[in-house]
């Protein structure tokens, strides 16, 4: 069975050739560069800072415009656009983004170039940026060399509550050495629908009252740090696990009762702000049991003002999910949304696709009347408060020397490995095939969406440490069936096949399915001969496509850690105690073929 080929690149060097001394004049040195200007001084107080603020002013407060945490030039043209949407916009923060690379592969920030480009932004302000991260796995999400913390549902499995605390409080450590002071996370959606294409292992699992504990207990560890406190973020409100669209790609919907609602989808969200959450980012879906009309709960007065502010009693920070989303923007333009998600109750609108569109909307929605100046001043008002609680007001600068005293410890790398070992979870193992009894003629197979994934590698390199004759493939979705069959060869000689599928959460996928002709052949191998290992490295409710494997093993996660944790698993270094923190459908359902 071949193997998959990595091809290392060549690097000339060159020498060059030294030159004998000239009696020509010495060059005239460079002129130093200015020394930087040291950040604007501020007023003291919130309502000192607010008076000193035009209205113009005060609405850009409201923008988190995207930035990418990558080293690079002042001259340009990304970083003209930054300084523009700071200098002369005066916006009111920043998201950090990934940017993607030729390949179609995410490229993370380096940790010391995103603090000083952050460094950089905050110099040119007046008002502090507030920067923002969707650091849902901890930093490791969006920068390199973070701890790799598993998915939540893997927390979920594992039933280990300190250690969501400990991952909050990581998170939250990790986020202000690089100068991000809010974090987009917990995830507080329940996912009770097997087919939610979006949600899935970024929710804890299915049961309500389980996804609050383990929300309260992020919210508790993320706040105990006071010398590294961080504004955390539950999402998506009022709840987006019991959906089958991609907010991303269209108008999601929660089709479910008020007392429904009551039960599950608030329940995460009543915890965390009975826990002192600092904010709540709403979901671009339609709510028919709270909202009547057809419209994105961002933009709803009765799901943000009554529901959220009124009923709930949450008076923290409101922010919209992206309004990039086309659950959004596919149906107002930029400036109404804008104006629209303000008139709701929202404080903060996240990644405007154009910003400054979205605040000259709002100043004309003053001005003719749409909007209050008194309203614009609440979340001014809310915004500042929060810059103040996260210290933006005593010190804007981070050191990028200090960053890796808190980033990637050691020993939050083994408290990750640790939880990723004990989500594991078995859904069966007839004739207790697994730990493998003759792991050396084992036959792995590692099932890829996309042909540039690392995903395995790790998984594949460990177990052959320990059993180097066993055979691998790596196949993805872009290969014919044909040619799949003639890679995996004749599998005869194999003790067991152990078919690993990696399928997590992607934003504008739209599903979480085994596509191209990864499912037949996978089918293929289960109704062989050979005693068949599933693994799901991400979606767990896939186990249910396969009912006649000889074994079945969730981890609920695709991290590097999940990976270690699945061989030691089949090797039988660790026992799978995790329990399944979600409902696998039966084969013959329709959530078995999505």
């Amino acid at each position: 069975m071949p193997a998959r080929l990595t091809l290392a690149a060549l690097i000339l060097l060159t020498a060059a050739t030294a030159q004998k001394p000239t009696t020509a004049a010495r060059p005239k040195p460079a002129p130093a560069k200015p020394a930087a200007k040291p950040a604007p001084k501020l007023p003291a107080t919130v309502d000192a800072i607010l008076n000193s603020l035009t209205l113009h002013d005060r609405v850009a407060q409201l923008i988190m415009a995207t930035c990418y945490g990558e080293g690079i030039s002042t001259n340009s043209a990304t970083y003209r656009k930054y300084r523009r949407l700071v200098e002369d916009l005066h916006i009111g923060g920043f998201i950090v983004a990934n940017t993607t690379g030729r390949n179609g592969t995410i490229r993370p920030a380096e940790p010391a170039a995103m603090a000083i480009l952050l460094n950089r932004l905050q110099r040119l302000s007046y008002v502090p940026l507030i920067v923002g991260a969707d650091f849902e796995r901890g930093a490791s999400m969006r920068v390199d060399g973070g701890t790799l913390f598993p998915y939540n549902m893997a927390y979920g499995a594992a039933a280990d509550f300190e250690a969501d605390k400990f991952e909050g409080l990581t998170a939250a450590r990790e986020a202000r050495s690089l100068g991000v002071h809010w974090i987009f996370a917990p995830v507080a959606d329940v996912n009770s629908n097997p087919e939610n294409p979006i949600i899935n292992i970024r929710s804890y699992g299915e049961n309500p009252n389980l996804v609050a504990e383990h929300v309260a207990a992020y919210i508790d560890g993320a706040h105990s740090d006071p010398d590294h406190y961080v504004l955390v973020t539950a999402k998506h409100f009022p709840g987006h696990g019991d959906t089958n669209i991609d907010s991303h790609l269209n108008l999601a919907r929660l089709d479910a009762t008020r007392e429904h609602m009551d039960a599950v989808e608030l329940k995460p969200f009543e915890a965390a702000i009975a826990h002192g959450v600092d904010s709540i980012m709403t979901a671009h879906m339609s709510v028919p049991a709270i909202e009547p009309e057809d419209i994105p709960a961002t933009v709803s007065p009765k799901v943000l003002t009554d529901l959220l502010r009124n009923q709930l009693k949450f008076d923290g920070l409101v922010i919209t999910d992206a309004m990039d989303m086309q659950g959004l923007a596919a149906i107002y333009e930029t400036g109404e949304a804008s104006v629209k998600a303000i008139q709701a109750g929202a404080d903060v609108l996240l990644m405007p696709p154009n910003p400054e569109r979205s605040i000259q909307a709002v100043l004309a929605a003053v001005k003719d009347g749409r909007i209050t100046k008194e309203r614009i001043d609440q979340s001014v008002k809310r915004i500042l408060a929060a810059k103040m609680k996260v210290g933006l007001l005593k010190t804007r600068f981070v050191n990028p020397d200090n960053i890796f005293d808190l980033f990637g410890t050691a020993d939050a790398d083994e408290r990750a490995q640790q939880v990723s070992d004990r989500a594991v979870t078995l859904d069966h193992n007839n004739n207790s095939l697994v730990p493998l009894k003759d792991p050396n003629h084992a036959c792995l197979v590692m099932l890829l969406r996309g042909r540039n994934s690392s995903f395995g590698e790790k998984l594949v390199s460990d177990f052959k440490k320990r059993a180097p004759q066993a055979r691998s493939l790596f196949v993805d979705s872009s290969l014919p069936l044909a040619a799949m069959e003639v890679a995996l060869g004749d599998t005869s000689d194999c003790s067991a096949i152990v078919m690993v599928a990696f399928v997590n959460v992607a934003a504008y996928r739209g599903n979480v399915a085994l596509i191209g002709d990864l499912l037949p052949f996978a089918k293929e191998i289960v109704d062989g001969k050979v005693p068949t290992v599933f693994i799901a490295m991400g979606n767990p409710y896939l186990i249910s496509l396969f009912p006649k494997t000889a074994a079945s093993i969730a981890t609920f996660s695709t991290t590097q850690p999940s990976e270690v944790s699945a061989v030691k698993a089949l090797l039988g270094d660790i026992a799978a105690t995790g329990h399944m923190p979600v409902t696998i459908p039966p084969p013959e359902s329709d959530a078995a073929t999505q």
